[in-house]
């Protein structure tokens, strides 16, 4: 039959992908190599055959168990049969030969046993080994390397080339004699040197190595470009073997990496050349760049492996095979290492591997060393602080909330705390849009009257107008940039509270669960609130939370309510009533910081909702707040009368407390826990009285300005820098924390009194004698008895 495919033409050649003859070449080199096994399978089975069949031993002939038969064929078989004394002795000879050979005809056919069974039951092992042939030492097969192919009018062919192949014989020799050298090497004795001289020359080896990680720096940060190479000689310096210096030296080369690093990284993220720009010519100076830029990000991607790795071994208690470094010295190393690791992870938010720094710094947030967890805490809050866009907070908010979810909610709360310091605000991000805007500069008037003519005003004021449009719009999509990313990030830190809600109610995480609510409840979606607040009053009846816990659900409910939660028909009362039962379990003392929060509590409730509550309930908090203002330090006392101001002067008929006549029937009672039962309108506020008499000025100053009504204008006003501060702001203002006194104390001067240079003027002279001598005497003591005086009346 004839062969009906035609050759490819070139032009179809032209037209044909590269892909398509890449993979074609694949598939005929591929059938080749599949032709070839099989060939070489098919002849190592005639090799096993052949080999087989050599060490096969021959076993005499089987005596045939003949049947017993009619005489007739007994008869006719000794008949056909021949004797042998007719047989000449060559052919007897040939016959007996033959009769050695076993064949399938003289085999017993009525038997059922396999063929070898006899021949494996009298087989010897070791003629067998003696008869196998020996190998002969063959050449190696040589390998092949698939070169370019070359494509001519026929076709493509296929170009190979043999590998060179080096001889074991002379590797063994080569590291016979390093062996030998390095043995003659050591041999050599090492001179005995004083604690004095070993510390002499340690202290030079480590100036030589000070001055080489000098010279070096100093030359990348002169000519990044040109010098990119000596980066790879400093790196090198990690792995200092010498184990007098090697610790301090490789912390030197750790820290000045770092500051290299964070001078010559370009302000943009570098990414990988494609082959189409590989391929293409560009001018030197690109090529240039494009140079400096591929060794920078390598060089960056193996400092941070080294760093990894250093903590790593710490983790892992690992010690390197050379033991230059011991377990001990390795703490250090890690400590700076994850200090490199949290300045480059604030320093270098917007270059490469800024992932993987995260991956690595969050874990250790939760670790057992407190040095380290406070440096990972320090540089995360600093990333969120400084982060105005919102991708390097996303990427961290991600890994805490795989982190807790990984660990089974078993870790720290001050990782969950972390996330109250981001910047999710819409105040925020209306001020961090100016801030990234750029500020373009326009020509005034009078200096475009000035320089320009007629025809270029013109064209410069068609050219602002373009520019402000331009600017604008850069502007919003920046912030809807940041807008939507601040959604993802909170949507993320939502998902990880109401986890923990959900699975992990006992668990030390939910302090900052609840305080991270309370913080961004106005961001929640609406469709969430009922539930929220189910579970939060749920969490404050269950009673196994502490009563900060328990403020935290309280702030949480009124910020959920005081947002988008108005729409809402919720009634929170129950919240009202927990909060007032709440305020004298504030603890007084040193531990004031929860004070603060019953101040944000109060603004939310009353002063963000004045009209949803009563005057009943308003004259219950008054009150009570004015009793605990006379338990706790001053600048709580400040902060809740600065309150109790807002009180008097959002609520009307506030001032029936300062009456001595009571309001109505019923009798004040402070032991109930119901604000809306108590009676308060029946009392008067005679704490104001004690307050007014307190050691702290601004405490008596508030106290005064109570008493007279809280009066915006006239004597009994506040002076403007206490009446336009929040209560939350004079508390901090005045705190104690400093261990000092605010305001300052004046220094008091006593008063001079006239002394008198002899006390004992007025004295009489014998009297002044007498007393001098009584002065001098001992005095003896003697017992006293004082039955002594029962026995003499008792006798006489």
């Amino acid at each position: 039959r004839k062969n009906t495919k035609r050759v490819p033409s070139f032009r179809k050649l032209l037209r044909t992908s590269k892909i398509k003859l890449d993979n074609k070449l694949k598939n005929k080199q591929y059938k080749q190599q599949s032709a070839a096994k099989k060939y070489r399978k098919e002849q190592k089975k005639l090799r096993e055959a052949v080999r087989d069949a050599i060490a096969r031993k021959p076993f005499p002939l089987e005596e045939c168990k003949k049947k017993q038969v009619a005489g007739k064929r007994e008869e006719e078989e000794e008949e056909v049969a021949l004797p042998l004394d007719m047989m000449d002795e060559d052919d007897l000879k040939l016959m007996e030969d033959l009769a050695q050979k076993a064949s399938f005809l003289t085999r017993d056919l009525s038997s059922n046993e396999p063929v070898h069974i006899k021949k494996r039951k009298r087989e010897n092992v070791i003629e067998k080994y003696e008869k196998v042939p020996r190998r002969m030492q063959t050449e190696p097969e040589k390998e092949l390397i698939h070169l370019l192919p070359i494509k001519d009018k026929g076709g493509i062919i296929p170009q190979t080339m043999e590998k060179p192949v080096t001889s074991v014989a002379e590797d063994e020799e080569e590291d016979a004699e390093e062996m030998d050298e390095a043995e003659e090497c050591n041999e050599e004795p090492l001179p005995l040197l004083t604690p004095e001289e070993m510390a002499t020359q340690r202290r030079q080896k480590l100036q030589e190595r000070k001055m080489h990680i000098a010279a070096l720096a100093s030359a990348i940060l002169s000519e990044p470009d040109n010098n990119i190479k000596k980066l790879k000689e400093l790196r090198a310096m990690l792995m200092e073997q010498d184990p007098n210096v090697a610790v301090i030296v490789r912390k030197l080369v750790m820290v000045s990496l770092m500051e290299i690093f964070k001078d010559i990284v370009p302000s943009y993220k570098i990414r990988p050349l494609t082959e189409a720009e590989k391929a293409t010519k560009v001018k030197k100076a690109t090529q240039k760049l494009r140079e400096f830029e591929e060794g920078l990000v390598s060089q960056y991607k193996f400092y941070l492996e080294n760093l990894e790795q250093t903590i790593k071994d710490w983790k892992q208690r690992k010690l390197k095979k050379s033991n230059v470094i011991s377990l001990k010295a390795y703490k250090g190393l890690a400590e700076i290492a994850v200090k490199c690791l949290c300045e480059l992870l604030v320093a270098l938010p917007h270059f490469n591997f800024h992932n993987n720094i995260i991956v690595l710094i969050v874990p250790l947030m939760n670790d057992a060393s407190k040095m380290i967890s406070e440096l990972c805490f320090e540089a995360v809050k600093k990333l969120f602080k400084q982060d105005k866009l919102g991708y390097a907070s996303l990427g961290v908010v991600k890994v805490i909330s795989g982190l807790v979810k990984g660990r089974n909610y078993d870790v720290r709360p001050e990782v969950l705390k972390v996330f109250l310091h981001l910047r999710i605000k819409e105040v925020e991000l209306q001020k961090d849009s100016e801030d990234i805007a750029p500020k373009k500069k326009f020509m005034t008037y009078k200096e475009k009257r000035k320089n320009l003519s007629r025809m270029q005003r013109k064209w410069k004021k068609a050219e602002e107008k373009l520019e402000r449009e331009l600017l604008e719009a850069e502007a919003s999509e920046s912030k809807e940039k940041k807008l939507k990313l601040h959604t993802e990030t909170l949507n993320v830190v939502f998902v990880t509270y109401f986890r923990i809600l959900k699975k992990a109610q006992k668990s030390p995480l939910l302090p900052a669960v609840l305080e991270g609510l309370a913080k961004f409840a106005h961001l929640i979606n609406v469709e969430f609130f009922d539930d929220l607040l189910i579970v939060l009053h749920s969490l404050i009846a269950s009673g196994d939370l502490s009563y900060r816990e328990s403020l935290h659900c309280v702030l949480s409910a009124f910020h959920i309510l005081s947002g988008q939660g108005d729409v809402l028909n919720i009634d929170p009362m129950k919240f009202y009533t927990h909060l007032y039962k709440t305020l004298f379990s504030l603890h007084a003392g040193r531990t004031n910081d929860d004070v603060g929060i019953v101040l944000q509590c109060l603004d939310v409730m009353f002063a963000k909702r004045r009209k949803q509550v009563s005057q009943q309930r308003a004259l219950a908090f008054l009150k009570r707040l004015s009793t605990l203002a006379l338990h706790v330090l001053p600048n709580s006392s400040v902060g809740i009368l600065s309150t109790n101001r807002v009180f008097m002067q959002t609520f009307p008929k506030m001032d029936l407390l300062l009456d001595n006549e009571s309001q109505g029937s019923g009798v004040y009672r402070p032991e109930l826990d119901e604000p809306e039962h108590c009676n308060a309108q029946n009392t008067a506020l005679w704490e104001l009285h004690l307050l007014q008499r307190h050691y702290h000025p601004t405490v008596q100053k508030f106290a005064a300005h109570l008493i007279a009504g809280a009066p915006t204008e006239g004597s009994g006003a506040l002076a403007l820098d206490l009446s336009q501060r929040t209560a939350t702001e004079l508390f901090e203002a005045y705190s104690m924390k400093g261990m000092t006194f605010n305001p300052p104390v004046a220094s008091v001067t006593p008063r001079r009194k006239d002394t008198f240079s002899q006390m004992d003027s007025f004295v009489d002279e014998e009297l002044n004698k007498q007393l001098q001598q009584h002065n001098s005497d001992t005095v003896v003591h003697t017992p006293l008895d004082f039955a002594k005086h029962l026995k003499e009346s008792s006798l006489s």
